[in-house]
């Protein structure tokens, strides 16, 4: 761990062709001044094995609905002190670009949200990225909040990663009310393509979702032998992460930081 990182906006390339805003936070290289980066051709040129057992993990962080906001680089520049490579792509990129994040947000809130598949795509591009940076071990973690949990699901089914926690994602089972706002589904069908180790966080006085949710992914799960680790906790609703929300609980949140760095640094690496 250490106290020393360096944070800066990227810019990346959708395969659609978009620009996507992206928020970046490395630990400091060792030697001072060097600035992160595509990886060079000679370590891109390294064994997978010797990166794997030199280099560090990285992690993608989804934001939340509310948008590509300070709360969630806070979150970006946690990881680097935690050793990882982590980004942040700003997923309103292409619907707002520029915006304050709680214009962006209300514009696709009422847009009815972002496609799934641009969710997935621009996880793609955004764990490709890490995987080129210079001391990359090839291992990247996707994780998410409230709709970044559902989102980090979503991509732990589509895309290849390594780990992935979701953090009382709303709808990865239960089926939205029909004046819901968004235009959104479960991911039920999709479960049994899950692709990476999954960490789940929840709240027991959550609605969304419910604890008879989370006991229903967890079957789901557990029929399709895949393999994921729950805790819900007490006296914790939604949002029990957020510092600057009257919904966030000390405790409960303390321990979820304890077990999501546990989890990433078993599937990850330091």
């Amino acid at each position: 761990m250490s106290d020393s990182l360096h944070a800066s906006t990227v810019r990346l390339t959708g395969s659609d062709g978009a620009e996507i805003e992206a928020y970046l936070a490395t630990p400091d290289d060792d030697q001072p001044g060097v600035e992160p980066g595509p990886r060079s051709s000679s370590s891109a040129q390294l064994p997978a094995s010797v990166r794997a057992a030199s280099g560090r993990g990285s992690v993608v962080v989804i934001h939340h609905l509310p948008g590509y906001d300070r709360a969630t680089k806070e979150m970006v520049r946690r990881f680097a002190e935690l050793g990882y490579d982590a980004i942040c792509p700003n997923l309103y990129s292409r619907q707002a670009p520029g915006a304050d994040p709680a214009d962006a947000a209300a514009a696709v809130r009422a847009a009815g949200g972002i496609a799934d598949e641009q969710l997935v795509d621009d996880v793609q591009v955004a764990a490709a990225y890490l995987r080129e940076l210079p001391h990359a071990n090839g291992k990247v973690g996707v994780i998410g909040h409230c709709s970044g949990g559902r989102h980090a699901v979503l991509a732990a089914c589509r895309v290849d990663v390594d780990a992935a926690v979701d953090c009382y994602g709303a709808f990865v089972t239960g089926t939205p009310a029909e004046d819901y706002p968004l235009n959104v589904t479960n991911l039920v069908p999709l479960l049994p393509e899950l692709r990476a180790p999954l960490l789940g966080l929840f709240g027991k006085d959550d609605k969304f979702p419910s604890q008879e949710q989370v006991a229903e992914l967890d079957q789901i799960l557990t029929s399709h032998h895949k393999p994921h680790t729950f805790f819900s906790y007490d006296d914790a609703g939604h949002a029990f992460f957020a510092v600057d929300r009257p919904s966030y609980k000390v405790a409960a949140a303390n321990d979820g930081w304890e077990r999501i760095e546990t989890f990433f640094h078993e599937h990850l690496g330091a």
